[in-house]
């Protein structure tokens, strides 16, 4: 493996000082870019993640046309899902729908935990091509859904504002929910850990309907089971847990075996370093919605984001994935802003 020539993200993780905070956003593979675009003319979702040239193709785009400090895999949270044995659907524009829900023990029993990471190494051949077109010039990120979200997908079988279904069945059947959760942290796990050996120097966990839960049900659903990831997998390689919109856990996950926290734009720097006590990495937190504004004013936003969080132990990213409608030059701009901050 070549030496990495950027490694200010690894470093942002380690808590070394820094002049500037290392750059990369959440969905920066896809689609805003032309680039992507054309691709998905081309091929449907399944065939772009699950053919290792064209993922490691997405994957570079970013890192080619808006600079940033990373690369992170394209791939899906629902790759687990479907390796458990559950069909998964994506229809452009519509998000993901799975026609067969997790309702019974039976249905939990029914997933297939055994050689989940074999069944996934398409994943792997891709971030190991990746890893090898990068050469160096950044780290490679890999990723999973966290529990939680996938089980709001599993038994709802579909997106929604509010996930009932999911937490009717968290409530009413614990339980089950316990043994469905556990079944997800234990595939993840291993996916994760066989994302390292491809080649990911770091993994992001996205728990992003977390912030669903009040933090006395966070407590039980979603933290022991991100923690069971974070000391497991943070033997291979860095991990940061992003658990969206539960700002209310980030001093218990602060103490976990985590290297860095994602945090969406309801917390303060303030507030997360207080939370934290300055123990942790934070990553974060301009809201995606702001690359339309106009771009004087996202260099002065980014530059005051910067300003809260500090150069150390800080990753500059946004609260959640970039959205479809940000021009190119705009995603440019926060990524600019970011690499001249202190000039």
């Amino acid at each position: 493996m070549s030496e990495l020539k950027n490694d200010l993200l690894l470093k942002a993780l380690r808590g070394e000082h820094l002049s500037r905070p290392p750059v990369w956003m959440m969905r920066q593979a896809g689609r805003y870019l032309p680039d992507y675009i054309k691709l998905r003319k081309k091929y449907d979702f399944f065939t772009r993640v699950e053919t290792p040239e064209l993922a490691c193709e997405i994957t570079l785009q970013p890192v080619n046309q808006v600079g940033v400090d990373a690369a992170i895999i394209f791939s899906d949270i629902l790759v687990i899902p479907q390796a458990l044995g559950l069909e998964v659907l994506m229809e452009e524009g519509k998000g993901p729908s799975l026609p067969k829900v997790v309702a019974t023990a039976d249905d939990i029993d029914n997933l297939n935990l055994d050689g989940v990471a074999e069944r996934l190494d398409y994943v792997m051949q891709a971030l190991s091509l990746t890893k090898r077109e990068l050469n160096g010039r950044v780290p490679l990120i890999g990723f999973a859904g966290a529990p939680w979200t996938l089980l709001c997908y599993m038994v709802e079988g579909k997106g929604s504002k509010t996930f009932d279904k999911a937490k009717q069945f968290c409530f009413t059947q614990p339980e089950l929910a316990h043994k469905l959760l556990q079944k997800i942290t234990d595939a993840t796990i291993s996916y994760l850990k066989a994302q390292a050996r491809a080649g990911a120097d770091l993994v992001q966990v996205f728990d992003s309907w977390s912030g669903m839960l009040s933090p006395a049900d966070f407590k039980m659903f979603a933290q022991p089971y991100l923690i069971q990831i974070a000391d497991a997998v943070s033997q291979d390689v860095p991990v940061i847990l992003f658990p969206k919109g539960s700002w209310y856990a980030l001093g218990d996950l602060s103490n976990s075996s985590a290297s860095g926290l994602g945090l969406d734009w309801s917390v303060t720097p303030e507030l997360a370093r207080q939370l934290t006590g300055n123990k942790i990495t934070l990553q974060g937190n301009f809201d995606p919605s702001k690359l339309l504004a106009p771009i004087p004013q996202i260099k002065r936003e980014v530059k005051a984001m910067i300003d809260g969080f500090g150069t150390d132990k800080y990753i500059a990213n946004l609260g959640h994935g970039i959205l479809p409608n940000v021009p190119v030059d705009h995603a440019k701009a926060f990524v600019d802003a970011v690499k001249e901050y202190g000039n």
